[in-house]
């Protein structure tokens, strides 16, 4: 696994997966699997969480189960993870609205502002969320997470279609199309990975890095980025801030250096 820091050039280009990507997804996502296992038996340790809410949500037609590893290694580092408890991601508008309820709820429990990671879909929802009450959200990270230029062709427009309950992308409600990549209001991580093989991976970085917002590039694939190391890595260090001392994610340790991150 490999972490690399987001080009500009990158941001501007926008090729669907190739069909070598999309036949491979699966076997890569088990391969990444096997190899986070070790990672957040030996790594959890180098980090400890303050407890305060992370709530995750799952890529469209997954469910919590998808991401209970996440979770497990979330609540290891000494955070309260949840999940978002509504069975599987359909996609529909609706869960938004129950999704605003739920970081209510949390905020309300907690008496602290909520992180939320969404992985593909989930991370659209997060984003939207956290323009919706960035007064309860800590920080967003989205994992693959298409919210670029959607109303262009591409391999991400049948998503869209759904969660529109089958109308064109272009027949979504035009301010809900203007506001999708806008960048949310709070300090964003997005993560993505050139190897995706089911959304343009371009459709997953923010337009515009600033202070408070960072593209990540990561090797691996679209469906393992819920158990990838590096993601695991990069979470885990990202937890470690608030809005107040938020910074750029860099890597520190030689040992980090060495396992996952290759010479730029």
């Amino acid at each position: 696994m490999a972490i690399l820091m987001a080009k500009k050039s990158d941001i501007q280009k926008n090729k669907k997966p190739s069909f070598f990507w999309f036949a491979t997804e699966v076997g890569r996502a088990v391969a990444e699997l096997g190899i986070s296992i070790p990672y957040r038996k030996l790594f959890h340790n180098n980090y400890k969480g303050d407890g305060h809410p992370v709530l995750v949500l799952p890529g469209f037609m997954a469910s919590d189960i998808s991401t209970n590893p996440l979770r497990k290694f979330i609540k290891k580092l000494g955070y309260a993870a949840y999940g978002w408890d509504l069975g599987r991601n359909y996609g529909k508008l609706h869960s938004l609205e129950l999704l605003v309820e739920k970081v209510e709820d949390i905020y309300a429990e907690h008496h602290q502002k909520v992180t939320i990671i969404g992985w593909s879909l989930g991370g659209v929802f997060a984003r939207q969320i956290a323009k919706e009450r960035p007064n309860m959200v800590r920080q967003v990270i989205t994992l693959g997470s298409p919210f670029q230029d959607i109303e262009k062709p591409n391999n991400a427009s049948w998503l869209y279609n759904l969660i529109s309950e089958g109308k064109r992308v272009v027949d979504l409600d035009p301010l809900l199309l203007e506001d999708l990549p806008k960048p949310a209001p709070v300090p964003t991580t997005a993560i993505y990975t050139k190897e995706d093989g089911v959304v343009p991976w371009s459709m997953c970085m923010e337009k515009e890095e600033d202070a408070t917002h960072q593209n990540i590039q990561v090797r691996g694939s679209h469906l393992g980025l819920g158990v990838n190391p590096s993601v695991f890595d990069i979470i885990a260090d990202r937890l470690l801030y608030d809005e107040e001392n938020w910074e750029h994610f860099d890597p520190k340790s030689a040992i980090k250096d060495l396992l996952f991150y290759p010479s730029l």
